[in-house]
């Protein structure tokens, strides 16, 4: 039995259980997954009967419950520090953390606008002049850190972070919605897409079968 369970929404829309689930496989953490669907009449009670706050993801290990993806990724950085889920550099964990919270707080029109959808193909839609002043400032975050600190790998500072998975899903948003990014921001995404555990969230997602229409 896995000494973690991480319980998650479904794979194609919860863009907040992505995150510590690819830190979780990235960092070669063994878990057990419990799948709720979203957007189902029952959803509310299934996660209710994990977490009171009621949202995934939510990370069970023994009788502590943890919830938030950025507290999941403080807690997995903390238990496992040889997996170096942060930068070893002070300045480098500094601006790790704050383009993370940034991530956290932020980018409410392209969330709104771009939802998750792995499954589908929406080129074009969702652009308007609010998500696009928020897709600047993202591919500009990972330029800034890409310059300053990705010297040595191809992530955001250099090796695989916290940093990455919480920007995963909005890789998978551009794709999506056909975003046309600058080259080095499409570099980066197609690296967080080709990794094999992103290949394997996305395998999940389109296969699923209580996934809402696509016109939804």
């Amino acid at each position: 039995m896995a000494e973690f369970t991480l319980v998650i929404g479904n794979k194609n829309y919860s863009s907040w259980s992505l995150r510590p689930w690819l830190a979780m496989r990235m960092a070669g953490i063994d878990f057990a997954e419990i799948v709720i669907p979203l957007r189902q009449p029952e959803t509310k009670a299934a996660i209710l009967a994990h977490s009171a706050a009621g949202q995934v993801p939510i990370l069970k290990h023994g009788e502590r419950t943890i919830w938030e993806s950025i507290a999941i990724l403080e807690y997995l950085a903390e238990l496992f520090p040889a997996t170096k889920l942060w930068p070893d550099d002070a300045g480098a964990r500094a601006h790790a953390r704050s383009v993370v919270a940034e991530m956290h707080a932020g980018f409410r029109e392209l969330r709104m606008n771009m939802p998750m959808n792995i499954r589908a193909s929406k080129p074009g839609q969702g652009m308007t002049p609010e998500v696009a002043k928020d897709i600047a400032r993202i591919t500009r975050i990972w330029a800034d850190c890409r310059s300053a600190y990705a010297s040595a790998g191809p992530f955001l500072f250099g090796r695989f972070s916290n940093a990455d998975a919480m920007w995963a899903p909005v890789v998978t948003r551009f794709a999506t919605y056909g975003v046309a990014l600058p080259a080095p921001a499409a570099d980066y995404s197609r690296t967080i897409l080709d990794l094999p555990p992103m290949q394997d969230w996305a395998a999940a997602a389109r296969s699923e079968p209580f996934a809402v229409a696509e016109n939804d």
